[in-house]
């Protein structure tokens, strides 16, 4: 089990060294980040109207990139820089840095649920670069209404609810700590205190957005009804139909384009 252990650290510690690899790892940043910008401006057309039956959502910015040739080529970058960007988690994962073993474990688990998105959403990208005209949404609403007919499903739509909801409020405290600085090489004034506003802004609004789907998870689970948990684009659109939801999902989708030009900088200043 030791030396295991010890071969699977030798060989991430190989790979991090891998120049190339940590070029695609900062593209998967910058590649993430667009996708978050095209996501707050579909936000803000739905805010005002204007977004007729556009997708809020990793799909629905996909989608869009890929409605011409250039966007198409892009769409394929997309894939590596996320795919990469997911194996790197995996590496930091295995790399991880702390005596206590709980600690060491709960990090690990971190960096390895990070992964899981980036890969997800990898995946996501390639069936529209195949051309799948595949709908995160629907795929969230089938999943759940899968779960809600199996037995005991119903506990763990709440249980995947409130995990989701926890990431959202985890996204914020960071977002109001700053605690994302800790991953940058912060840039000096005034290119920094730009990076850190846009990283405020972003994480909070991302957050939100975050915690509205888990909330729409839960629900979902307690009204059987799995249409309520269709992700990101159903928890952006039911922020519109709030009071002053015009508003509030504009601000939001302001806060996802903050949180994309982030990444872009993220891509160019992260401790890698």
């Amino acid at each position: 089990m030791g030396s295991a252990s010890g071969t699977a650290k030798s060989a991430a510690r190989t790979a991090e060294g891998n120049p190339v690899l940590r070029i695609l790892a900062r593209t998967g940043y910058a590649v993430n980040g667009l996708l978050h910008i095209l996501i707050g401006i579909i936000a803000i057309a739905v805010a005002v109207g204007a977004g007729g039956s556009q997708e809020a959502d990793q799909s629905g910015a996909l989608k869009q990139l890929s409605s011409n040739p250039i966007g198409y080529a892009v769409v394929w970058i997309v894939v590596v820089g996320l795919f990469a960007l997911g194996l790197w988690q995996i590496i930091s994962g295995f790399l991880v840095h702390e005596e206590d073993s709980k600690k060491r474990w709960a990090k690990r688990i971190g960096e390895w649920a990070k992964a899981a998105v980036y890969l997800v959403i990898g995946g996501t990208a390639l069936s529209v670069a195949l051309g799948s005209d595949s709908s995160s949404s629907e795929s969230t609403s089938s999943m759940s209404a899968t779960l809600l007919a199996s037995p005991g499903g119903v506990f763990l739509v709440v249980a995947i609810g409130i995990g989701v909801f926890a990431a959202g409020v985890s996204f914020v405290v960071i977002g109001v700590r700053r605690s994302f600085t800790k991953k940058l090489v912060v840039p000096p004034k005034p290119a920094g205190s730009a990076v850190v506003t846009l990283g405020v802004v972003g994480y909070v609004a991302k957050g939100i957005a975050l915690a509205v789907v888990g909330v729409l998870f839960v629900v979902a689970a307690f009204t059987h009804d799995a249409q309520q948990a269709s992700g990101l684009d159903g928890a952006l659109k039911a922020l519109a139909a709030l009071p002053f939801g015009v508003v509030v999902l504009s601000a939001v989708g302001v806060g996802l384009i903050a949180y994309g030009i982030f990444l872009g900088a993220r891509a160019r200043w992260a401790r890698l």
